[in-house]
């Protein structure tokens, strides 16, 4: 962590406190069904392929590509006045399922679907952090 962060940080429920607990040890966590395999995210207790409930939270490779993403010009929370425009990105994970996140360390002008990403984690306080996204083969992203 390397200055005051000022955005809203998720809070973790129930439900999603194993990944915000595995972003805190710079891994990513998903949600798997111990029958079939299927990964999925968000986490809910039956499996969508099969309807199983044998479920367990395993760590995923962190590795997608971009999806889809938008460039957010309006201030939707008093937070982001200072941001605006800033992008957001569903990433598809190589597991199958698809995340919303950030991407990092590339101009928004150089997105481009199907670009291959990993996930980068930034510590954004001593008990909180957040996972992005960079592309493949770029400089580690410095976050702040």
């Amino acid at each position: 962590m390397t200055a005051a962060y000022t955005l809203p940080i998720p809070q973790a429920d129930a439900a999603s406190a194993p990944f915000f607990e595995g972003a805190r040890r710079h891994e990513l966590m998903l949600m798997r069904c111990r029958t079939c395999r299927a990964w999925r995210l968000p986490s809910r207790p039956r499996c969508p392929d099969c309807w199983s409930t044998d479920t367990e939270w395993a760590r995923a490779s962190g590795r997608g590509t971009l999806y889809s993403w938008g460039i957010m010009h309006q201030k939707l929370h008093p937070a982001f006045a200072e941001q605006v425009p800033y992008q957001f990105a569903v990433v598809e994970l190589e597991e199958g399922p698809r995340i919303v996140s950030n991407i990092v360390g590339v101009p928004d002008s150089e997105l481009r679907a199907g670009m291959p990403l990993h996930a980068v984690y930034d510590d954004v306080a001593d008990d909180a952090t957040i996972v992005r996204f960079a592309p493949d083969g770029a400089e580690r992203p410095v976050l702040a």
